[in-house]
């Protein structure tokens, strides 16, 4: 098959695309950053260099394609973010109707059930809409839980403070998952496509508590670390000092909000299956394996 994937060598599409061309797929990555291109040369896969938000390259880049991975990419410095968020579903949209795609995996996110009220979750909402919109294209929908890969952010307040934390308490259940888990089932509908309708699928790996994560990390590190709930502000502003706008800074506050307020995991408790093998505790172990190494 022809597969035209959107996240360039990301923490998904990179494992996705090297899994469907060891299968023998035809397999196109679309980066934005042409320095890339070797590398995905190099996978055995076609580079397709330009903007997602260029509804005509994306066309181009679709075109013969029979199936696609479609994802939003980060965007840290936003300013509308649900309003950037729509448009570039939009785009993908419009593209994948006139490429003719046949079949499409999008990833989304835990929370997008719901319009509003889950911070940059809710968002997902309205790339779910628009893309069902696609009249006759298969779509699922992969629903993930938080990344394993975002603690990587919390690794000098791990290693130097000996503390882990958010806006929310410790105690609260919190769906994770490994972005190679994300890949492997992508990976699965993409290769042979057997998929009707519209539909979404929960993908978590494991669960844990941020107390349970703190005590992973305490003896993966031989340190003591505890879990520290944050204050919103103290959060939102951790966040721009990491390089988000104030206004991403906000909606990154406003999921851990909804933790809190037990919104953003409501509909997951209802539809969840926990079916990705990579656990917290073996990645939290590779985490340090490889800053030790580094």
């Amino acid at each position: 098959m022809k597969i035209t994937i959107i996240g360039s060598l990301g923490n998904v599409s990179r494992p996705l695309a090297a899994t469907l061309i060891n299968k023998g797929h035809q397999v196109t990555l679309i980066t934005q950053d042409a320095h890339k291109a070797e590398q995905i040369a190099a996978m055995g896969a076609v580079a397709a260099v330009g903007s997602v938000t260029d509804s005509t390259f994306l066309t181009t880049a679709f075109t013969g394609a029979d199936a696609a991975y479609t994802m939003i990419p980060p965007l840290a410095a936003a300013e509308n973010y649900y309003g950037e968020v729509a448009a570039i579903a939009t785009g993908y949209r419009q593209a994948l109707a006139a490429a003719g795609v046949k079949y499409v995996v999008n990833l989304s996110s835990i929370g997008a059930e719901q319009p509003s009220g889950n911070g940059l979750s809710s968002a997902f909402y309205q790339v779910e809409d628009i893309l069902n919109q696609l009249p006759d294209t298969p779509i699922v929908h992969l629903r993930a839980g938080m990344f394993y890969t975002n603690f990587y952010g919390n690794l000098e307040m791990i290693l130097q403070q000996q503390i882990v934390g958010n806006n929310f308490p410790g105690d609260i259940p919190l769906g994770l998952v490994h972005p190679h888990d994300i890949a492997d089932t992508a990976a699965a509908l993409l290769a042979a496509p057997v998929f009707t309708g519209k539909s979404f699928r929960y993908i978590t790996s494991d669960e844990q508590t941020g107390a349970g994560i703190a005590d992973i990390f305490s003896r993966v590190t031989g340190q003591p670390v505890s879990w520290v709930p944050f204050p919103d502000e103290a959060l939102q502003q951790g966040a721009m000092q990491n390089g988000f706008s104030a206004h991403m800074a906000s909606l990154l506050m406003q999921v851990g909000v909804s933790i809190r307020e037990g919104r953003l995991f409501t509909a997951y408790e209802k539809n969840k299956e926990i079916a990705g093998r990579r656990k917290f505790d073996a990645f939290a172990a590779e985490m340090m394996k490889a800053v030790v190494n580094s």
